[in-house]
C-alpha cells in the first residue's frame, strides 16, 4: 500500500482570521503586524489582497506602508491564534487519529489507512478537509499531499498555493517534472547560508542536487549533506507522531530588547529572567540540562556583531540560579561591549528529572522545595506574580513578557 500524507496549509492565517472577527475589513488589504515603537514592526501575515499590492510576511511594516498607503493593521492576538489552530487540530482529528502539528498554521495527516476507510481518493478527502475547516472557522487552507512527510510539504509549500482548488499533489512520478526544476533554495532543509554552498558547487536546482554525488557531499557535510540528497528525492521515513512537540531536545528563550542596552547592570536583568523562565518551562516538562548556551545580538544590523557560547555543567540542573550563573559567565567572558539589542538562554542536553546524579565532592545546592513553590504561585496567579526585585527597574522585561505569548500580545 502507497503511504499518503497530508500537510494541512492555512492560508495568510492570522490576517484571515482577523478578517473572521471583523468582517467589515473584507474587501480591505489586511496585515498582522507587531507594534514598530518597541522594534517588532514585521508583517507576520497578509492577507491576499495586501499580497497583490506587494506586502510580504517579514517585511518591515514601513516598507508594508509605503506600498500600500491603505493597509490595515492589526495587533497580533497569539492567544485567539493559538485557540483557533487547536480546533483545526480537531477537525483533522475527524478524518484521522494520526494528527502532528507542524506549526501553528500547518499540520501533517496521516491518511494512509483512513482513505480505504472512508472510500475515497486522497484530491476528495482533501477537499473535504478544506470545506470543513472554511465552514468551522471562516478561513481558507490549501493542502499537500505525497508519499512521505517532505514531499507533502513541499507540494504544499511550492505548488497547491498556486492552484485553484488549493491542492497538489507530489510523489516519485511527478517529482522529476516539477520538483527538480525549481531553485535549490526552494527546496525543505535548505536556509540562505546553505543555499550559497551548494550554489558554490554548481548545485543551482533541486535535480542538480538529486543527481549530484553522494559521497561528496556526506564528506562535506556527514549525514545532513546525505539527509539533503535524500530531501531531494522525496526519501522521508519520519512518521506523523502525535507526540512530536512532547520530546524535546532543548528548551530555550529569545527575546528582541525594546531598546539597546549599553551596559551588564541591564543586560543581566534580563539574563536573569530568561534564565529563570527556561527553568521553570523545564521543570513544567519534567526535564533536567547538562549544557547551557547564551548569546547576544548587535544593534548594528550593517555592523553585526554579537555571538554565542555554550558550556556543559558538572551536573544536570533545571535550577534557574545554576543556568544564570553560567549564562552570565558565558556572557561576561565573551559579550564585546557593544550595544544589544537581542538576548536568548538555552538548556540544552536533556533528560528527565526523574533521578539525579549524586556528587560526593561538590555538593547541589538543592532548592527544588523553593522552585517548586514559586511555580505553583506562577501556575495559579500569572508569570508575574512572583520575580526578582531587578524585574521592576526600568531594564526588566518580566511584567512586559507576562502579558504575551511567543512575543506578542495575547
Amino acid at each position: 500500500m502507497e503511504r499518503t500524507v497530508f500537510l494541512v496549509d492555512m492560508q495568510s492565517f492570522y490576517a484571515s482570521l482577523e478578517k473572521v472577527y471583523h468582517p467589515a475589513l473584507e474587501d480591505k488589504p489586511v496585515v498582522v503586524a507587531g507594534d514598530p515603537s518597541i522594534r517588532s514592526g514585521v508583517i507576520l501575515a497578509a492577507c491576499p489582497i495586501a499580497k497583490k499590492w506587494g506586502v510580504q510576511t517579514a517585511e518591515a511594516l514601513w516598507e508594508a506602508e509605503n506600498k500600500c498607503p491603505d493597509l490595515v493593521v492589526i495587533p497580533p492576538r497569539m492567544q485567539s491564534y493559538i485557540d483557533a489552530s487547536i480546533e483545526i487540530g480537531a477537525v483533522l482529528e475527524s478524518f484521522s487519529d494520526e494528527v502532528e502539528p507542524y506549526s501553528i498554521d500547518e499540520i501533517f495527516v496521516e491518511m494512509t489507512h483512513s482513505l480505504d476507510l472512508f472510500q475515497e481518493s486522497a484530491e476528495e478527502a482533501a477537499l473535504r478537509m478544506i470545506r470543513q475547516i472554511k465552514r468551522m472557522l471562516g478561513v481558507n487552507a490549501r493542502v499537500g499531499i505525497g508519499t512521505t512527510k517532505v514531499l507533502a510539504k513541499m507540494a504544499c509549500d511550492h505548488f497547491a498555493k498556486k492552484t485553484p482548488k488549493g491542492i497538489f499533489t507530489l510523489t516519485e512520478t511527478n517529482l522529476e517534472s516539477d520538483l527538480w526544476p525549481l531553485p535549490i533554495g526552494n527546496m525543505f532543509g535548505v536556509g540562505k547560508r546553505m543555499e550559497r554552498h551548494l550554489k558554490g558547487m554548481g548545485i543551482r536546482t533541486i535535480g542538480h542536487l538529486a543527481r549530484f554525488p553522494l559521497d561528496p557531499l556526506k564528506k562535506r557535510w556527514g549525514i545532513n549533506g546525505e539527509l539533503l540528497w535524500r530531501t531531494a528525492w522525496g526519501w522521508d521515513p519520519s512518521p506523523v507522531t502525535t507526540d512530536t512537540h512532547i520530546r524535546q531536545k532543548a528548551i530555550g528563550h529569545h527575546m528582541t530588547l525594546p531598546r539597546d542596552y549599553y551596559t551588564w547592570k541591564e543586560i543581566k536583568v534580563v539574563l536573569r529572567e530568561l534564565s529563570e523562565e527556561v527553568a521553570r518551562r523545564a521543570r513544567a516538562n519534567r526535564y533536567m540540562g547538562i549544557t547551557v548556551s547564551t548569546g547576544a545580538g548587535g544593534h548594528d544590523f550593517d555592523l553585526p556583531s554579537g555571538f554565542h557560547r555554550q558550556q556543559k555543567l558538572e551536573d544536570y540542573t533545571n535550577d534557574g540560579v545554576v543556568i544564570y550563573e553560567a549564562a552570565a559567565r558565558l556572557f561576561q567572558e565573551h559579550w564585546d561591549g557593544y550595544p544589544v539589542r537581542s538576548i536568548g538562554v538555552t538548556l540544552d542536553g536533556l533528560t528527565p528529572d526523574s533521578y539525579r546524579q549524586l556528587n560526593l565532592f561538590h555538593p547541589i545546592q538543592d532548592r527544588e522545595a523553593l522552585n517548586q513553590t514559586v511555580d505553583a504561585l506562577k501556575s495559579r496567579y500569572g508569570s508575574d506574580a512572583i520575580m526578582h526585585a531587578s524585574s521592576l527597574t526600568e531594564a526588566g522585561q518580566a511584567q512586559l513578557r507576562a502579558k504575551k505569548i511567543g512575543g506578542h500580545y495575547k
